[in-house]
């Protein structure tokens, strides 16, 4: 029989850390554009500069991000784009699959690239909204057998964490432990 500290060791060693999806080569941000090109073509849609402006900033992100934060960034860099641009941009590239669309919570939709995208799950913190990503293998293998077992074609699974980050440099861990206690003796 196994004890906790060995399964404990064992899942740490199988779940990689987290890490920044890697960059896309020059060939593959390459094909992005011409996928993203030949869905707006099919459609007869402009090809506006301001679409592949989004397009490139989504591409250039590590990060799950937000349609106003998207919005906010790229005027930060001095892009002339619209607000409703960028939104209308992220439901073209969610239709073509060069972006995947992450609810977690009540927290507003968070988007990231999906191109050569590989699985992964989230972590999300309840106290300061941080979200983290983490691969095991387990969980492709145990999706594997299920869609073997249910004869099912999978295309796509969402697994979301959520709880309280153990991290001391987590930016509301403190409010959120002070709230907490205030609430414990109150009742």
């Amino acid at each position: 029989m196994t004890n906790d500290r060995e399964r404990s060791d064992r899942m740490t060693a199988s779940v990689s850390e987290p890490t920044p999806m890697p960059d896309l080569s020059e060939k593959q941000l390459e094909e992005v554009h011409n996928i993203f090109q030949v869905f707006l073509k099919k459609r007869n849609l402009r090809q506006t500069p301001e679409r592949f402006v989004v397009l490139d900033a989504i591409y250039a992100m590590d990060d799950h991000v937000d349609a106003d934060e998207l919005y906010i960034r790229l005027k930060q860099k001095g892009n002339r784009v619209s607000r409703a641009t960028v939104y209308n941009t992220l439901d073209l590239l969610l239709e073509c699959d060069l972006v995947v669309r992450h609810q977690f919570g009540k927290n507003q939709a968070k988007y990231e690239r999906a191109y050569s995208y590989w699985q992964h799950d989230h972590l999300i913190c309840l106290d300061c909204n941080a979200v983290m990503e983490f691969c095991d293998p387990r969980i492709q293998s145990i999706q594997e057998m299920v869609a073997e077992i249910y004869q099912f074609e999978i295309k796509s699974h969402a697994l979301n964490l959520y709880g309280h980050c153990r991290r001391e440099n987590c930016p509301n861990r403190e409010k959120a432990h002070v709230g907490a206690e205030k609430a414990a003796v109150k009742s």
